[in-house]
């Protein structure tokens, strides 16, 4: 379904300001971009689509789950799916996240993120 050829990331953040700079530095860099504004918004995004390569969330979401457990629910049902967590408020250890998920406090720059897209989706 990448119709552009370009990989999709799926960008989840329940503040909408926030949203849109995440969405806007990210198409900027050249990928297509999904948006969700909670967990379970984006995991009915995955069950319809088998073309999201990136999901980007927020830690602090509302919903039945946090950014965290998301990103293990992700990792447990679409497991190639590479993650990337942000927070403001909470600090992230590598243990907390999947396997090969990354974590970037708030704020972040364009240049931090579009960089660590080009690393993941190689």
């Amino acid at each position: 379904m990448e119709v552009s050829g370009r990989p999709i990331v799926l960008v989840v953040e329940d503040e909408p300001l926030l949203r849109m700079n995440a969405v806007d530095m990210i198409e900027a860099a050249g990928y297509e971009v999904l948006e969700a504004g909670s967990a379970d918004e984006a995991i009915e995004i995955l069950e319809k689509r088998n073309d999201v390569r990136l999901v980007f969330t927020d830690i602090q979401i509302p919903g039945s789950m946090d950014g965290l457990k998301l990103a293990r629910a992700v990792r447990g049902r679409w497991p190639p799916i590479k993650i990337v967590a942000t927070s403001g408020r909470v600090h992230v250890a590598p243990s907390d996240l999947p396997d090969g998920g990354k974590f970037v406090p708030k704020p972040y720059t364009s240049t931090q993120i579009v960089g660590l897209l080009q690393e993941m989706l190689v």
